[in-house]
């Protein structure tokens, strides 16, 4: 591990993510309209970088689908922006997808703090990176995400190999090719989007094509799971007016009734949108309904299929 570390120490200077753009060798004189017109050209980048790791990350939606449905949990692993990109996107699934809070998780290098306030000199201890799955108790059946734009974060390094040698499955996830950074993972990950605007600064494109990625990840890992009918987000955490008023439009879209039918099922469903339109379509009560849910792994399209005659 530490020879390891020392080539990926020695590396930092030629990684792509730090090279300097020539396309915006000028940045501190152009008007305002023009560094926009800039960002925009650069940002259609992250596009292309997703087009070209399409396949990579759709085994990474597979494997972790299969993953959460045997019991195991998706883990995010990064620092600094990385790291805090993993929490929100963890953060977002149970709201969206009325998940258990510890079925997708973000662990970032310094902890709760470092999501408010810089603490890059900790990305660089491997250990902590160890410890950190140590501590969540990572087995066989998790999925472990490693995010690092510059692909040379010791902590994600370490985090990554601590999860491997427990048998679980590794994603990495950085935006150099991995002939500047190599990974001993079972998916990786390259989303080149190619130098930064303002040199070495990966909040920016690498940043941008983290967080559509990992919307991708999340979301397909959700649909997977049977958590959308359609395109509706039928587990929605019905938690405020807002996403109450969304179950509702949910339940008048997918059936004929009124909003005060809509509103009085959704009551005796217990706020569950899935179980509401289970109970809507069967006309099952709310235990049958569930049950037939936990027959089909929470499935509503296979759980009304299996009715129909």
């Amino acid at each position: 591990m530490a020879e390891n570390l020392i080539r990926l120490s020695e590396t930092r200077g030629h990684l792509l993510t730090e090279q300097v753009n020539p396309e915006s060798l000028n940045l501190d004189q152009l008007s305002s309209l023009e560094l926009v017109e800039l960002f925009n050209r650069e940002d259609a980048r992250t596009i292309a970088a997703i087009a070209t790791a399409k396949t990579q990350i759709a085994e990474a939606i597979d494997r972790a689908a299969h993953a959460l449905q045997q019991g195991g949990r998706l883990f995010y692993v990064g620092a600094g922006t990385s790291g805090r990109l993993g929490v929100l996107d963890a953060a977002e699934c149970p709201p969206t997808f009325c998940t258990p809070p510890d079925l997708v998780q973000g662990i970032i290098a310094g902890g709760a703090g470092a999501l408010v306030r810089s603490s890059e000199g900790l990305e660089d201890l491997a250990e902590d990176g160890g410890a950190a799955i140590a501590h969540h108790h990572v087995t066989q059946l998790d999925v472990v995400v490693g995010i690092t734009a510059g692909g040379t974060t010791p902590y994600v390094h370490g985090a990554l190999q601590a999860a491997r040698q427990r048998g679980a499955t590794t994603v990495f996830i950085a935006c150099v090719p991995s002939d500047q950074v190599s990974a001993d993972v079972d998916i990786d990950i390259r989303l080149l989007v190619g130098a930064e605007i303002l040199a070495g600064s990966t909040r920016l494109k690498a940043g941008t094509v983290t967080k559509l990625v990992l919307n991708i990840l999340s979301t397909g890992t959700m649909v997977k799971l049977g958590k959308v009918y359609g395109n509706r987000m039928i587990d929605v955490a019905v938690t405020n007016r807002k996403l109450h008023d969304r179950a509702l439009r949910i339940l008048q879209d997918l059936t004929d009734l009124s909003r005060e039918e809509a509103g009085y099922l959704l009551e005796k469903s217990g706020r569950s949108v899935k179980l509401a339109l289970l109970m809507h379509w069967t006309g099952l009560d709310k235990e049958a309904s569930d049950r037939l849910l936990s027959a089909n792994q929470g499935n509503l399209r296979q759980a009304h299929q299996s009715t129909q005659p």
